[in-house]
């Protein structure tokens, strides 16, 4: 009886696929002896923000059977799963850092257990900072029927939910896993928050597809923006060997009570004056004055006075 041909040459492409991977870690001088996971899980740490959704809006966002008389059980046993979850993942950070990343030194003691601590220390704060998130969602938009339905439908209230979980652990110095909470919700919603951005209270995304938020920004209290607003930075300094500088100030300042409308862009180390209007589309390079509209034909205007003036 003749043998069958298989269809795929598996054992080929297996055996090719390890070559790749052992001349890539070799390149990049890491281990290739056996061992487990070396970075964190974009999956687990997937789960881990979807159950401390649950457990920060438990009867709207947690689990459909669940009763209100059981509400602090259910939090308290999610928040014990999650937390122990965490402290796997940060500790994978740390070790990772320690041991690719020459300018940090393996601490002498176990500094996960602080930092995922102070990460559930400061639950109780987020909260707080979302229900301002919602409150300012449901009272800035006319087609919001209830605070209910914000916190449920809006995608701009699932990417702050994100970016203050993420903001939270980027400020407790696991930068690598905040980045793939801020990147999860980035993929959910099309809202790119980086997670270093500094946001106050009552930050309402409308809309919200193809927002970009850059690692600096700051942004004050009340500001409301809309869908493909960028907050970004208008050029890259380097240094005297032509690398990037990471870390410099570079993104806008947006102070109280801003508005930018849909499509706008404001780029560099600019400051936003408190209540200022920005328009629709409009390209913002330069400080805005507190209170000041600014729009495509204010813009043209002002172009029009410079050119006037030079010649």
């Amino acid at each position: 009886m003749s043998t069958p041909v298989p269809y795929f040459e598996i054992d080929q492409v297996v055996s090719e696929l390890a070559a790749a991977r052992h001349s890539w870690r070799e390149a990049h001088h890491r281990s290739t002896e056996p061992g487990g996971r070396e970075l964190p899980s974009r999956d687990a740490l997937s789960k881990i923000v979807a159950d401390l959704r649950g457990a920060l809006f438990p009867m709207r966002l947690g689990p459909p059977e669940l009763r209100q008389e059981s509400e602090d059980f259910y939090v308290g046993h999610t928040l014990d799963s999650v937390l122990h979850s965490l402290l796997a993942q940060v500790r994978l950070e740390l070790s990772y850092a320690a041991r690719y990343q020459p300018c940090v030194e393996a601490p002498a003691d176990d500094p996960a257990v602080r930092i995922v601590r102070e990460f559930s220390r400061a639950l109780p704060e987020i909260r707080v900072l979302l229900d301002s998130d919602v409150i300012a969602a449901y009272e800035g938009d006319p087609a919001a029927r209830s605070v209910d339905e914000v916190l449920l439908c809006y995608p701009g209230i699932l990417a702050m939910i994100h970016h203050r979980i993420a903001h939270q652990l980027h400020l407790l110095g696991v930068p690598l896993l905040a980045r793939i909470v801020a990147e999860i919700a980035h993929g959910h919603t099309g809202i790119d928050i980086h997670p270093g951005a500094r946001i106050g209270a009552g930050f309402f995304i409308d809309h919200g597809t193809g927002v970009v938020i850059g690692e600096t920004a700051t942004i004050g209290s009340r500001v409301r923006i809309y869908q493909a607003v960028t907050l970004g930075a208008k050029r890259f300094p380097t240094d005297t060997e032509g690398k990037l500088q990471k870390g410099l100030p570079r993104h806008p300042v947006v102070e109280d009570d801003v508005v930018i409308y849909a499509g706008a862009t404001v780029l560099g180390r600019v400051t936003l004056g408190r209540g200022a209007t920005i328009g629709g589309n409009v390209w913002v390079t330069s400080d805005v004055a507190p209170g000041s509209h600014v729009t495509q034909a204010s813009l043209r205007l002002e172009q029009g006075a410079v050119s006037a003036a030079l010649a």
